[in-house]
């Protein structure tokens, strides 16, 4: 077994395999994970999705609405844990600015506890952002 990390675009990402990522990262609980369905219909709403895989196994997904012209929301970002540390996270951001464009601006929320980590890629905090939350 190889430690190469390959990156690709991979816009037919199924569900099952997003799913499990969402698991083996710990970002489950802060997303629908459970529900198949929804998770399906994120996928296929999505613009870009960005993969990291490691000897064919999805370790990393970069989920982004965007319109190539002006923004970009980077929505989920998952490394499963096995894999943190290794520069995934950095390297998926840099994959969706890419294909993303030079004129978008890339936006994200950052989960709590782990802010610092996007200031240390070079992402400046936005100290006048609003949003209103889900219902369900």
């Amino acid at each position: 077994m190889g430690d190469a990390i390959v990156y690709g675009l991979e816009p037919d990402l199924d569900a099952e395999t997003f799913q499990g990522v969402l698991v083996e990262s710990g970002l489950a609980p802060r997303r629908p994970a459970e529900d198949l369905e929804r998770l399906d219909r994120m996928l296929r709403a999505s613009d870009l999705i960005v993969t990291a895989r490691r000897d064919g196994r999805l370790v990393g997904v970069a989920r982004t609405l965007t319109d190539f012209a002006f923004c970009a929301y980077l929505s989920d970002l998952a490394v499963a844990r096995d894999c943190q540390g290794l520069g995934i996270g950095r390297r998926l951001i840099a994959e969706t600015r890419a294909a993303a464009g030079p004129e978008t601006s890339l936006l994200l929320t950052a989960a709590p506890g782990v802010e610092g980590t996007y200031e240390a890629v070079g992402m400046a905090r936005v100290p006048h952002a609003f949003r209103t939350d889900r219902e369900r």
